[in-house]
């Protein structure tokens, strides 16, 4: 999408924000009427599924959204091929092509944007953009990233050409680099990638010779970096943070407030819509992008329609954040979400025999798919080990599950620096999911008083 296309999407959703709650609800209805109707005409799954529930055509205009069937994960991968609207999107074939470009982030046969979900094992899943979500997508995660700003302020920001600064896993195809990347290009901003995997000592000289003054990432790494601007290791001047991809807790953002003197903006999207909402100021709360989604709240989480995702249509799909939906108060016309919870886990920070410390990144140690593995945890025993807990399908096999673990973890740790490092793996009979967050914890931590290898 070309600049001046870019900034008139924009424009248009910038215009959203001033309409009153209930002009943004009839925006609401009218997608989500022309979503159900598309569904229907163009997927043999949903259309079953209508059916199933009782909804006939004729309905499609009137029935409430809480009367349509849910869908999740494990339903969306075991139906994919007849949940999609078009007949050149096989879920074997996206297998095959991701397989085979997976640090390539061109699109699928040239017109699909192609999101690998997440998730610790099992099979991978996508979710899939074609331009017209794409190019819808993209600008609401502009207007996130810019939240507060007006049109002329946005445009003064641009013809200075800041320097992007992107902090996450991005070495595959995950949502926020590839998302961040085309609205950098969009936007005509200069950007730089900094992978997680990438040892401390080359953060330090990558980010000295880009200076950048606009910095987007995952919380846990950019607080790495404020670390380092204040030890004096690197020298910053910063326009605004964007925090995205992990909770933000209030210390945290107070800390990178701090060291960094800048706004720091609280992001809020998933590989199921990338742009999902924002908080800009935390006594506002996290304001929902009601124009582009709607999110349910449900006894066991969240259910999410995206609007403008026709390709593959996403109609009341199950999210486990959990959050509480309040209406639209303020100066904005979006609902609100109190309390989201979701994956926040610690970095494991090592140390070498020379007094050398380096990081491992949560996100950087996820994503293994291994024949009967189900699940796994890490937990760090001391400076420079760690165990893994493993939760395997049955007992049999536990022998080859463990040499393949060994094996895609040491190629980990050599990239990263860190083939020093010993570790060992334990089987356990079930991992479970933490208790405030409803989601199984790729990290375990110790108690705050055995901290000792903290970064």
């Amino acid at each position: 999408m070309n600049i001046p296309h870019t900034l008139w999407k924009l424009w248009g959703l910038k215009r959203n924000e001033s309409l009153s709650p209930a002009k943004i609800q009839r925006i609401q209805q009218k997608r989500l009427r022309r979503l159900l109707r598309y569904a229907w005409d163009r997927s043999p799954y949903y259309r079953e599924r209508f059916r199933q529930a009782g909804i006939t055509e004729e309905a499609l205009d009137t029935a409430p959204l809480s009367a349509f069937p849910t869908l999740d994960k494990a339903a969306l991968l075991e139906n994919f091929d007849r949940l999609v609207t078009v007949p050149d999107l096989k879920q074997a074939e996206l297998r095959r092509f991701d397989a085979h470009n997976t640090t390539d982030r061109r699109p699928f046969l040239g017109k699909y944007h192609l999101i690998h979900s997440s998730g610790s094992t099992g099979e991978p899943g996508y979710f899939v953009y074609d331009e017209a979500a794409w190019n819808t997508m993209l600008p609401g995660i502009i207007r996130g990233a810019l939240w507060g700003m007006s049109m002329p302020q946005i445009l003064r920001l641009l013809a200075g050409k800041p320097r992007i600064l992107y902090i996450a896993a991005t070495d595959g195809r995950y949502g926020g680099a590839m998302a961040v990347g085309d609205g950098v290009e969009g936007v005509g901003a200069s950007q730089m990638y900094l992978d997680i995997k990438t040892p401390l000592s080359q953060w330090v000289a990558q980010v000295k010779q880009f200076r950048p003054n606009f910095i987007i990432g995952y919380p846990s790494a950019i607080k790495i970096l404020a670390e380092l601007a204040q030890r004096r290791e690197v020298s910053l001047s910063v326009l605004r943070v964007v925090s995205c991809g992990e909770p933000l807790g209030a210390s945290l953002r107070r800390f990178l407030e701090d060291t960094f003197h800048a706004q720091v903006i609280n992001f809020y999207g998933a590989s199921e819509s990338l742009a999902l909402g924002v908080e800009g100021d935390p006594a506002q709360g996290l304001l929902l992008f009601d124009d582009l989604n709607i999110i349910e709240q449900g006894p066991d989480g969240l259910y999410l329609t995206c609007l403008y995702n026709f390709v593959q249509p996403l109609i009341r799909y199950k999210l486990t954040d959990r959050i509480t939906i309040e209406e639209p108060s303020g100066r904005y016309p979006f609902s609100r979400a109190v309390g989201l919870l979701g994956r926040n886990e610690d970095v494991l920070w090592f140390e070498d025999g020379e007094g050398r410390r380096e990081f491992l990144h949560p996100l950087a140690i996820e994503g293994f798919c291994i024949p009967g593995l189900l699940d796994y945890q890490f937990r760090q025993t001391g400076k420079n080990s760690f165990e893994i807990l493993a939760e395997t399908a049955s007992a049999a096999g536990r022998e080859q599950i463990e040499r393949e673990l060994r094996r895609q973890l040491r190629g980990i740790l050599l990239e990263k620096g860190l083939s020093y490092l010993t570790f060992s793996v334990r089987f356990v009979e079930e991992i479970r999911p933490d208790p405030a967050t409803g989601k199984k914890r790729l990290v375990l931590t110790l108690p705050r008083g055995e901290r000792r290898y903290e970064g």
